[in-house]
């Protein structure tokens, strides 16, 4: 009995041993993050939310800044924050839901769905748009693939920015005329044209918005509650964070969009809601067979070969390396960043609600400090 409590006790004290060192570990990994936070956030500006996923659970979480200077509001975990193009993913995996309902098939022309599309001579297919294969422009290229100049109501070249505005219907009045920009399936193009037409196909199939469809078949479900499409712009939001932007001249000021059209982005959530998110990936839970469904989203729809013939991957909004996915997002007021290692069941979140901070400051660097600090063990912790 006394050599059983004796190897029990050594048993414990290593186990102690270990949670102290962890614990010590995660004390530094935090002081390494308000190094980068104090560095790149202003006392009394706007900042960021920032996570580490391990295992299902947060492993780091912490916020800098304000959500809201006029209130000085601090940022939380719960602070919605608009996602830009991370975004891009929740509107492909809308789509793959579509398409397993058997409601659309990837490989159908848009044209059959959405015949108000100009006639592009060629097919295009829905697969090819969630791949940026499709040929379709974006937004630098938008004036001069009109036939006339976009103008804005009070004259002069329409301002795709905080200035002008036009509702959804105008904008897919606008978009719908577009010639492509190269012919399908010759080379990836990123076109958040094409995901804003996506977020449209699901609208005209379903006869509901994006908005509608997602809360229904994906964030209910996995009980993202704070998760929705912003398609309204007079729309109360609680706990959202506002944006802002400093100007080279005139300082910080407020910065947001007045075009509220989804697909491209839209998606606003919560740094907690994403961590539901993230551990669907490694526990589907929706449509009719959610480990197909998944396995499907994961699958890259389309790749691209540079000239040092490196390869880039896109699958369904996600771009897909060796060793992780991702996608960053940039808007007015908002920058984002969404980091996954499925090998190390790992990810980093970074959400700021200013488009003069850059969320991998924090997602980009923190791999890194986690392997200088012990936490984690892995062959190559840079993501680029």
């Amino acid at each position: 009995m006394f050599r059983k409590n004796i190897a029990l006790a050594t048993v414990l004290w290593a186990a102690i041993g270990s949670v102290n060192a962890e614990e010590s570990a995660l004390v530094l990994l935090e002081k390494e993050v308000d190094k980068i936070a104090q560095a790149n956030i202003e006392e009394g500006g706007p900042g960021c939310t920032f996570g580490v996923v391990r295992d299902n659970k947060f492993l780091f979480q912490k916020s800098y800044g304000l959500a809201n200077i006029e209130h000085q509001a601090p940022l939380n975990s719960k602070s919605v924050f608009r996602m830009a193009s991370v975004s891009k993913q929740f509107t492909g995996f809308a789509v793959l839901l579509l398409a397993e309902q058997g409601k659309i098939d990837l490989n159908d022309d848009i044209r059959e769905h959405l015949p108000h599309l100009k006639d592009y001579g060629v097919k295009v297919t829905i697969n090819s748009m969630l791949g940026h294969f499709s040929g379709m422009g974006d937004y630098d290229t938008l004036q001069t693939l009109l036939a006339t100049p976009l103008l804005s109501s009070a004259g002069g070249t329409f301002r795709l920015g905080d200035e002008d505005y036009l509702t959804n219907e105008e904008y897919y009045d606008v978009i719908k005329s577009l010639p492509l920009e190269h012919q399908p399936n010759t080379k990836q193009g990123y076109s958040n044209f094409a995901y804003f037409l996506l977020a449209e196909l699901v609208a005209r199939v379903t006869g509901t918005s994006l908005r509608e469809f997602s809360t229904k078949y994906m964030f209910e479900p996995l009980g993202m509650h704070s998760t929705f499409f912003a398609d309204d712009m007079r729309e109360i939001v609680p706990n959202r964070a506002a944006g802002y932007r400093t100007f080279a001249e005139g300082g910080l000021k407020g910065y947001e969009t007045n075009i509220f059209v989804v697909g491209d982005g839209g998606l606003y959530t919560t740094l907690e809601d994403m961590l539901i998110w993230d551990n669907h990936f490694y526990a589907p839970k929706l449509g009719k067979d959610p480990e197909k469904l998944m396995a499907q989203f994961n699958t890259p729809n389309s790749q691209h070969t540079y000239e040092n013939n490196g390869i880039s991957f896109y699958a369904n909004g996600q771009y897909i390396e060796p060793n992780y996915t991702f996608h960053n997002g940039g808007w007015m007021g908002t920058n984002t960043s969404y980091i996954r290692r499925p090998e190390e069941k790992t990810s980093f979140i970074g959400m700021c609600n200013s488009s003069s901070i850059d969320a991998d400051i924090f997602t980009y660097e923190v791999p890194k400090i986690l392997t200088k600090l012990k936490i984690w063990d892995v062959t190559d912790p840079a993501i680029f």
